[in-house]
């Protein structure tokens, strides 16, 4: 018996959308990184893209549990001596909130150039709109 290892031309992308109105990050991240990098199909290699795209829509109405809003730091430098700056959850999803999706997602995906490919199919919105109707997205719901 041989191993199925996919090719780039046997892969069929789908387009996905989800809801993170309520939604917790954590659980939200783990999904999404799941469809990107195509591990609820069948045919999943883990060195070949197989993903899906992922529209995700409301990422300003997440939910967290505890204290993590005001706990949890993000941390960014610019390389020069004194150049790190930080902030915290409240305040990155009053700014920002398309990346603290983005960095938990990013961060449960795997640490190679393949991850540079799978992270731009994950399309983010901080409101109800999106541009991509035109794809029909099949809705994702996520208990």
């Amino acid at each position: 018996m041989r191993t199925y290892t996919a090719k780039p031309k046997d892969i069929e992308r789908k387009w996905y959308i989800i809801d993170a109105k309520g939604q917790v990050l954590g659980r939200l991240a783990t999904r999404v990184a799941d469809v990107l990098r195509g591990k609820n199909k069948a045919i999943f290699t883990p060195s070949v893209d197989c993903g899906d795209y992922v529209v995700v829509i409301n990422t300003a109405k997440i939910a967290v549990t505890g204290s993590k809003l005001d706990n949890k730091k993000y941390y960014s430098h610019s390389g020069y001596p004194g150049g790190i700056k930080e902030a915290t959850l409240s305040e990155l999803l009053v700014k920002n909130p398309n990346l603290v999706i983005e960095k938990a997602v990013k961060g449960m995906l795997p640490k190679n150039k393949l991850a540079d490919d799978i992270i731009k199919k994950m399309k983010l919105y901080p409101g109800n709109e999106h541009n991509h109707t035109a794809q029909k997205p099949e809705k994702i719901e996520i208990s």
